[in-house]
């Protein structure tokens, strides 16, 4: 970890479940429930809902999403820095304003979407905007060199647009 804020919480390695991804997987999904279920954050002021459909394996699509990648929601594959991250979207969404996270507004797929990137941890969390609330879509680890260009001239592209 390069810049991690004191806010962030340890990451949940598979090894704390002594190598057993069904009770890892079960780990993490707790830490995803009592996060974005059992309390909600706020991003903002305005409240978070979940994209709950489809449901896999008795968890919600927005915990998927969140835990690994791939476009087919039925053929998606389990990313371990993913999952290692499960705790760091809500506090991410809190503290939005915090120094050293970049937010900005961009549309896909005709759609406003929040982004808000943990730059020092290459960390992303999407929100979906909606009319009265946001979803969080997804958070991933920035990996490739390309993405991160992308990102910052996405960001560049907004703070310009907003002055």
């Amino acid at each position: 970890m390069r810049n991690q804020p004191d806010w962030l919480p340890p990451l949940v390695l598979l090894e704390d479940c002594g190598g057993d991804w069904d009770r890892y997987l079960e780990t993490i999904y707790a830490y995803f429930k009592k996060d974005f279920i059992d309390s909600r954050p706020l991003f903002r002021g305005r409240r978070i809902a979940l994209k709950r459909h489809p449901v896999s394996q008795g968890k919600e699509a927005t915990f998927w999403h969140m835990t690994s990648e791939g476009k087919d929601e039925a053929t998606r594959t389990p990313d371990l820095r993913r999952c290692e991250r499960i705790r760091w979207p809500r506090p991410i969404i809190e503290q939005a304003d915090a120094q050293g996270l970049k937010v900005w507004v961009s549309v896909r797929n005709k759609e406003d979407r929040i982004h808000i990137w943990l730059e020092g941890e290459d960390y992303v969390v999407v929100l979906a905007k909606r009319k009265d609330y946001v979803l969080p879509w997804t958070a991933f680890l920035v990996i490739y060199e390309h993405t991160r260009r992308k990102l910052r001239k996405e960001f560049e592209a907004y703070s310009r647009s907003q002055v």
